[in-house]
């Protein structure tokens, strides 16, 4: 018996289809319903990585989009990222997901990339059996933070130490950390960054980066926070710093942070873990 779906070309279905299933399959989704409007989808999708013409999707005898696995490939390492995937409701249990990603992994084999990685949430049980059983382990836990205010400004070591520096000089440091640190997730790398929108505030410290936006007048959001030292001690001062800096402002760290790069200099500093986090696996092809 045929399958009820065929597999096709991301790069071959209307944007505005495949976004429409994004909205459907995320619907009610652990990390919260995505607030990602269509003007906002072609700069989250390249903020992603993702290539459309490596992406696949999965069809029904009507062209409608069941599910779909959306590719990434890493510019620093030869890898294949999964950076997003998902199936329609209608469509679980018709296994569209499951030969989505064993067609993913027969591709980057033939293509001749090293491994495939991808982020999951560790409270998402149902995706984290399909990439288990299809041999992806964990490599790193990705964890969120955040710090309400009031912030303790007396403990800020810094001072005029920080330099805030231009997007150019954060993305050449971000590239010379990729090329240091393995398995950054790309989310928190110069080809992400790049992207921001509006461009981020960076501060540095010795061997320490922040790199952080203004979302409202109550919260500070970090998108990279890397400290190329494992002992973090400025990373540490770093955070202080920005958190004497922050005021009556709430700072928010999404799950994409690393304890070895920055997750424990944020701890130390009176950071909250989340208790919502991801895991960063990869399965060697």
């Amino acid at each position: 018996m045929s399958a009820p779906f065929r597999i096709a070309s991301a790069a071959d279905v209307p944007q505005p289809a495949l976004h429409a299933a994004f909205l459907a399959a995320f619907d009610g989704y652990v990390a919260g319903t995505p607030d990602l409007p269509y003007a906002r989808w072609g700069n989250a999708m390249a903020r992603q990585g993702v290539s459309f013409p490596l992406s696949r999707v999965a069809l029904d005898a009507q062209d409608q989009v069941l599910a779909f696995a959306l590719v990434a490939p890493r510019r620093d390492a030869p890898r294949w990222r999964l950076a997003v995937m998902g199936a329609v409701p209608a469509a679980r249990g018709l296994g569209a997901a499951p030969a989505l990603l064993d067609d993913l992994l027969a591709r980057a084999s033939a293509a001749g990339q090293q491994a495939a990685e991808l982020e999951c949430f560790a409270q998402n049980p149902r995706a984290l059996a399909l990439y288990t059983g299809r041999g992806f382990a964990e490599r790193h836990a990705l964890r969120s933070y955040t710090k309400a205010p009031p912030h303790d400004t007396a403990a800020d070591g810094a001072g005029a130490a920080v330099r805030e520096v231009g997007i150019a000089d954060a993305l050449e440091w971000l590239a010379g950390a990729a090329r240091a640190i393995d398995d950054l997730p790309l989310q928190v790398t110069a080809p992400s960054i790049a992207g921001l929108e509006p461009a981020g505030t960076v501060w540095q410290l010795g061997t320490a980066q922040v790199i952080f936006t203004a979302v409202g007048a109550d919260r500070w959001v970090v998108h990279s926070f890397v400290d190329l030292d494992p002992a973090q001690r400025d990373a540490e001062r770093l955070m202080r710093h920005l958190c004497a800096a922050a005021g009556a402002r709430t700072i928010a760290v999404p799950p994409l942070q690393r304890d070895d790069v920055g997750g424990a200099a944020l701890q130390r500093a009176g950071f909250e873990v989340r208790p919502l986090h991801q895991m960063w696996m990869v399965r060697m092809l």
